[in-house]
């Protein structure tokens, strides 16, 4: 099957009037160099995405120099997009027009090692299957392969969500990749050359409740491993949702101290046998996982939301030392962001406006909290695990909100750092209309 490509130039330039000059640090949520949200350049005009399909954009070093990020539009088309920081040029290409206008159905990117871009993406609990698509030429998004279906899946009704794929380079480059599968857990395959598939299998379950769906979000060096946190399940269903880890590294899935829990072979997963990071059922304060990275050690590091009320979301810093987990709170975030008809009862109250990690430096977090009625973007630094930060404003005095912000993989120190969604109006996950912005 070959959906159709329509492709889309918008060139700026460079270093325009729309870029803060300054940004100062602040002790608090304004800053005298941050700028409103929707003044910011738009890598997409009308874009938005969710929080558990990874990577939504990534960097392509070397002499091709180029960011790369995926989109649903309000049509429900699948998009990707490529920035040239040099030119300031992006050009923007639809895999698939009027997919599904569903967030959750945002495309996820893995960069080749000749500098294509394959892009993974499903409807929200897609029945009709995982597609993906291949570019045909390094760093350029203009022609892509015929969309391919993923040929396995584990048993169940519920079809395919939220594509994760990772290459290790120490595995002779075989392609992992994750989803939400059939029986509504957390599936995975591999492949060693893009075309052939292992069966699927299920890679978390629960031993003492087979109903439960826990929510995954990934990490890789791209080399040998590749980090796995995880909840119990949805907080709408877990009154003591926690946050669970485990890492996935030579064949075999390991605690943070070392010790093997099992191999491929021994899958799934059970939450019994990994690594619990945050107990739920202690405090009676549901959570819900955002994301996770590796320090320079090596350690893992997870930030997640704690929800002692709908409108009442905390963020916090989890780090492993070594011997322990330590955690920590990183400030209030507000409720939830969906914009909730008058009258009407919130369906999606645990949404709050976004936390992640930059995972070339783990210690800097951006994150999306409500100021004077807006959700606003800041960037957090820690000196001390996450016990005190820093504040930056990246937008401040927005007319919207500015959430689900996220940092491009393996970015450049001088490129563009961090996208989020500013939304001219989000209700729903199939009700929205958004762009996506960056600095």
């Amino acid at each position: 099957m070959r959906g159709p490509i329509r492709q889309q130039l918008r060139t700026f330039v460079a270093g325009a009037a729309a870029l803060p000059a300054v940004i100062l640090l602040a002790s608090v949520g304004g800053g005298a160099g941050a700028i409103p949200g929707e003044a910011h350049r738009a890598f997409a005009p009308d874009g938005a995405w969710c929080w558990f399909a990874d990577p939504r954009a990534v960097f392509v070093g070397g002499p091709i120099g180029k960011v790369f990020a995926g989109w649903v539009d309000s049509a429900g088309s699948i998009t990707v997009g490529c920035l040239d920081p040099q030119s300031g040029t992006i050009v923007s290409t639809v895999l698939h027009d009027r997919f599904e206008k569903d967030d959750h159905a945002n495309p996820a990117l893995l960069a080749l090692p000749d500098g294509r871009i394959a892009a993974f993406y499903s409807a929200h609990g897609g029945s009709q299957g995982m597609r993906y698509r291949i570019s045909s030429k390094p760093g350029d998004i203009a022609d892509w392969s015929e969309e391919i279906l993923l040929d396995t899946n584990t048993g169940g009704p519920r079809g395919y969500c939220y594509a994760n794929p990772y290459r290790l380079e120490k595995e002779k480059g075989r392609i992992y990749l994750f989803w939400r599968g059939g029986d509504f857990k957390p599936a995975v395959s591999w492949t060693d050359d893009l075309k052939t598939w292992a069966q699927a299998r299920t890679l978390i379950a629960s031993d003492e409740d087979n109903r439960v769906r826990p929510y995954v979000k990934y990490d890789s060096n791209g080399a040998e491993r590749i980090q796995i946190a995880f909840t119990d399940g949805h907080p709408r269903n877990e009154a003591a949702n926690s946050i669970y880890y485990a890492c996935y590294r030579n064949g075999a899935f390991w605690d943070a101290s070392g010790r093997k829990i099992t191999d491929m072979a021994g899958l799934p997963l059970l939450h019994r046998q990994s690594d619990l990071v945050y107990d739920g059922r202690k405090p009676g304060i549901r959570s819900w996982i955002w994301d996770i990275a590796a320090d320079r050690e090596d350690c893992p590091v997870i930030v997640y939301t704690r929800l002692p009320s709908e409108s009442d979301h905390r963020y916090h810093y989890a780090r492993w030392t070594g011997r322990s987990w330590e955690d920590h709170q990183i400030c209030a975030a507000g409720p939830w962001f969906p914009r909730t008809p008058e009258g009407k009862t919130e369906p999606e109250p645990h949404y709050s406006g976004g936390i992640v990690l930059d995972h070339g430096d783990p210690s800097i977090v951006y994150i999306s909290r409500r100021i004077e009625g807006v959700f606003e973007i800041e960037r957090r630094q820690t000196r001390d695990g996450g016990a005190t930060w820093t504040v930056e404003a990246v937008t401040s005095s927005s007319a919207r909100d500015n959430v689900r912000p996220f940092v491009i993989r393996r970015h450049p120190k001088d490129g563009p750092t961090v996208l989020w969604m500013t939304n001219e109006n989000y209700v729903h996950y199939t009700n929205f209309k958004a762009s996506i912005r960056f600095r």
